[in-house]
């Protein structure tokens, strides 16, 4: 069941009729879970869809619906769905056991991989997920400066631990949010992305400052981009004051290029934070970065030196069964064209969707880079030529993420019932798995999303 076989009914009542199941199962979800979902990314009115299985690009809901998938597991599987390599040796390190309170061989071949393959990481502590990797990543350059302020740009993520919440999608003035102690977000101070005078003001006006966070390819994954220029800006600023540079590549990680953003941008960082990918697709995280910062984590080191050590455990660093699916994704990403190929299907996919908005003389745009897409819709109604769309001149238009979402959540639903799943932004990020036929359900899902859109009025 699709859009076209329901011709006169509306994108809602088309998605209803074709998720009978994810609706009996989403109903009984509310009265479990808050909102009825466990993360806000899944969130969708009238209610999220379920999904039984997957295979490569694409997924089955539960009732049997399939689906080209972008969600790509919130960033993680750039090799696709249950990778036959991969899935072998999860499946092996299952037999072997799924924890073993003990140190393991597979730890240090994932940790080995790392150190080839990233340049800043020297050494790397893994993480059982990418919050925790920011959270330690801040805590060693603290320790490591002895100062205590974290600049952070606005709209960049970096996990729910308390020092990163304001700013994200609302208080952009750095207020506290729900939740969270006054005293922490004081230590927090916030920049517009590519602001060149406003983070050499921070940094004249703050001798204290520990580290600088960032998405190096911009928010969201390109969402609301950074300029290589910028990252350069943040190295000098950065190497002169003292501060520590850390890149969150919890999502660029591993997708950009094998080595991540930093290898293809050439701007190395003082640590980097990784997730998603770096495990494979299963549960995880790491931090990676220069001996000496990173050596606030070592017995010998530290008593040597007389300083306290950090003290990090964590039941679930470096899992034998994440680290099975980490040691075989990364093989796969170090030896093949993997990042490439996904890499180049974004760049097709961005322009034959692009096409289609100046088919259709919508005002929108679809843009990205490398493995990603994200579609605008434009809630301002600028005038906006699609092929010519310049994103960073939009970031302050697109902070504040309840700014046209009926709209964005109409998107979703017409590629929904379409046979596509991206997520809210509208975005979405590909998988090397992604093909010409993949290519072509996309490019028709969305025009007829947007030509569905027209028929409801919500594009006029």
């Amino acid at each position: 069941m699709s859009a076209s076989t329901i011709p006169n009914a509306t994108l809602t009542a088309t998605y209803e009729a074709m998720t009978p199941g994810s609706a009996a199962l989403a109903t009984k979800a509310r009265g479990l879970l808050p909102s009825g979902v466990a993360h806000d990314g899944r969130h969708f009115d009238p209610y999220p869809l379920y999904v039984q299985r997957a295979l490569g690009p694409v997924k089955w809901d539960v009732d049997n619906n399939k689906y080209v998938d972008y969600f790509g597991g919130h960033g993680a599987l750039i090799l696709g769905h249950n990778h036959p390599t991969v899935m072998a040796a999860v499946h092996a390190a299952l037999d072997r056991g799924t924890h073993f309170g003990a140190c393991h061989e597979l730890e240090v071949r994932w940790a080995e991989l790392v150190t080839q393959m990233v340049p800043s990481a020297e050494r790397v502590r893994f993480t059982g997920s990418g919050t925790e990797a920011t959270l330690m990543a801040l805590r060693l350059a603290r320790a490591y400066t002895g100062r205590g302020k974290l600049v952070r740009f606005r709209g960049h993520f970096h996990g729910w631990n308390d020092h990163m919440t304001s700013g994200y999608s609302n208080h952009f003035d750095g207020t506290p949010t729900s939740g969270v102690v006054a005293g922490l977000s004081d230590s927090v101070l916030l920049c517009d992305p590519n602001d060149v005078d406003g983070i050499t003001r921070i940094f004249n006006d703050h001798k204290d400052i520990a580290a600088v966070i960032l998405e190096p390819t911009g928010a969201s994954f390109g969402k609301m981009p950074i300029l290589p220029s910028f990252l350069q800006v943040l190295r000098d600023l950065t190497t002169q004051s003292g501060a520590i540079l850390i890149f969150d590549e919890v999502v660029t990680g591993f997708r950009v290029s094998s080595g991540g953003a930093q290898k293809a941008l050439g701007v190395t960082p003082d640590m980097t934070t990784m997730a998603k990918i770096v495990s494979g697709g299963l549960p995880g995280g790491a931090v990676g970065g220069r001996k000496d910062i990173l050596d606030w984590l070592d017995f010998e080191v530290t008593k040597q030196n007389g300083q306290e050590k950090i003290y990090h455990p964590g039941t679930f660093n470096a899992n034998p069964v994440s680290a099975a699916a980490g040691v075989a994704t990364l093989e796969i990403l170090s030896t093949t064209d993997a990042c490439d190929r996904a890499n180049a299907f974004g760049t097709e996919v961005r322009a034959q969707m692009t096409e289609v908005l100046e088919e259709e003389a919508v005002n929108w745009a679809v843009y990205g880079s490398y493995s990603g897409i994200h579609i605008y819709t434009n809630p301002d109604g600028v005038d906006i030529t699609p092929s010519a769309f310049d994103a960073v001149s939009f970031i302050p238009r697109m902070l504040g993420k309840s700014r046209g979402a009926g709209v964005t959540g109409q998107v979703r639903m017409g590629l929904l019932v379409n046979g596509v799943d991206m997520n809210s932004g509208p975005s979405g990020t590909i998988s090397a798995m992604h093909g010409e036929e993949e290519m072509a359900i996309t490019v028709d899902a969305f025009r007829a999303t947007i030509r569905a859109m027209k028929r409801e009025g919500t594009i006029q």
